[in-house]
């Protein structure tokens, strides 16, 4: 089975999670941590503390999906700060599954003039 989680928004929670929770101890994070909806029909993601398991929350009509990806070599990169909810775009999720880091990626710079 294929979730295509393309066409929803995606949030991050940063920081780790401790990956022992199923879908109903990562909801109250969601809603009590996260201040979102969990039947929202978006897609959120954890990561553990040693950046080697991503778990992906999803409320599908009647019931959550949770999906893990373990890396076997490697490492998620992933923001450690507890800081706001952070909005992932479908092109930055699909760079996050592949193991690059975006967030230290070069931000475009804008000039008003030249001299």
């Amino acid at each position: 089975m294929l979730i295509d989680p393309l066409p929803t928004r995606i949030f991050i929670r940063p920081g780790y999670t401790d990956m022992r929770k199923a879908a109903n101890g990562l909801s109250v994070l969601v809603q009590d941590e996260m201040m979102h909806d969990p039947f929202s029909g978006f897609v959120f993601l954890f990561c553990n503390k040693q950046r080697k398991v991503l778990k992906g929350l999803l409320w599908d009509r009647n019931g959550f999906w949770l999906c893990q990806k373990k890396l076997e070599k490697d490492r998620f990169p992933w923001p450690e700060t507890e800081e706001a909810v952070q909005e992932l775009s479908a092109d930055e999720f699909r760079l996050l599954l592949r193991g690059i880091d975006f967030w230290k990626a070069h931000k475009p710079v804008f000039y008003s003039k030249i001299s």
